[in-house]
């Protein structure tokens, strides 16, 4: 292959492993009944006049399966933190000791299980249009080296290498949705 379609084939890889990191990224939020600290990602509190990630003020523990703990470097940052957490409506109700922050979370009702699996099924409908609109745009850059002077029969090559990784990636989202479900749907 030439080095301009290896280089475009390359960056298509790499762009498809962006879209399923962040997948990965984003079903590490949804609840699936276990407490783990991905469930706080992305909350920020306001620490010292700027807004700070909540795993940048304290410790956050999983003392059990159904708890969440969070002890602050600061005591003085405890209720922003519980504030933080209450206006992320991620439906926990934090309950601050003067020490630490405590979180039990609620078994997943039925609905609620079924209400999450579609999140996650939208989620990887997300990746999944993302990787084809990286196939897409690896096709257009192939043709255009096509019409720049690469040859037809590495043009068709270079295209079916960027199929051959899309059909892996959507079966690799596939995989990592199926594990998901199956961990939301166990009670």
């Amino acid at each position: 292959m030439s080095e301009e379609l290896s280089r475009c084939v390359n960056d298509t890889k790499a762009q498809m492993d962006r879209a399923i990191e962040h997948l990965k990224n984003e079903l590490q939020k949804v609840r699936a009944g276990k407490a783990h600290s991905g469930i706080l990602d992305g909350i920020v509190a306001d620490a010292y006049g700027s807004m700070t990630p909540l795993a940048q003020l304290g410790n956050i523990l999983t003392p059990d399966a159904k708890t969440l703990s969070i002890q602050p470097w600061d005591k003085s940052l405890l209720a922003g933190i519980e504030r933080a957490i209450m206006m992320a409506n991620i439906g926990l109700n934090p309950q601050n000791d003067g020490e630490t922050i405590r979180m039990f979370l609620p078994p997943l009702t039925e609905d609620r299980r079924k209400d999450l699996v579609k999140q996650v099924k939208v989620y990887a409908e997300h990746a999944k249009v993302s990787i084809r609109n990286q196939r897409r745009d690896a096709n257009e850059a192939i043709k255009k080296l096509q019409k720049d002077g690469l040859a037809e029969d590495l043009a068709k090559g270079g295209e079916d290498k960027v199929q051959k990784m899309t059909n892996d990636y959507i079966v690799v989202i596939d995989k990592i949705v199926e594990v998901k479900d199956k961990e939301i749907m166990t009670v």
